[in-house]
């Protein structure tokens, strides 16, 4: 069983430096709450598209928006929040056992990974039906 609720979601500010040639953003070892082993990012999403509907037993993950916007719908198995990622200068932490969709992208929306694990497919809950048990 999967303590983990939506209130251990958590928006985190990543450092920015501001220039007046632009700005600039740093994300080093105490940003994200956990060691990251595995970076990956979604881009050209077709509109209308969906990514996630998995949640992960052990990974914890902290998604960026570098450009553009979209929403990630989480549940934690009795309730459910939405959040829209659209500054690159903070991330939304996710902890393990928290089901996660990404909808909503707009054009030319990136999305950025970190995740505390290398891919590892047992680490993925794919149905809901599953998740629900897990939470119990």
């Amino acid at each position: 069983m999967n303590k983990n609720t939506i209130d251990n979601i958590q928006i985190i500010e990543i450092p920015k430096i501001a220039d007046r040639r632009g700005n600039l953003s740093v994300i080093e070892g105490n940003t994200v709450p956990f060691e990251f082993k595995r970076v990956y990012y979604l881009f050209d999403v077709p509109s209308g598209s969906k990514r996630g509907g998995h949640a992960h037993i052990k990974q914890q993950e902290f998604l960026i928006s570098l450009s553009g916007s979209f929403d990630v719908i989480l549940k934690d198995g009795k309730s459910k929040i939405t959040v829209t990622l659209n500054r690159p200068n903070q991330g939304l932490l996710i902890p393990t056992g928290i089901w996660r969709e990404l909808e909503n992208f707009s054009s030319g929306s990136v999305c950025l990974v970190l995740s505390s694990g290398e891919y590892k497919e047992s680490d993925y809950i794919r149905e809901y039906k599953e998740f629900r048990l897990f939470k119990k």
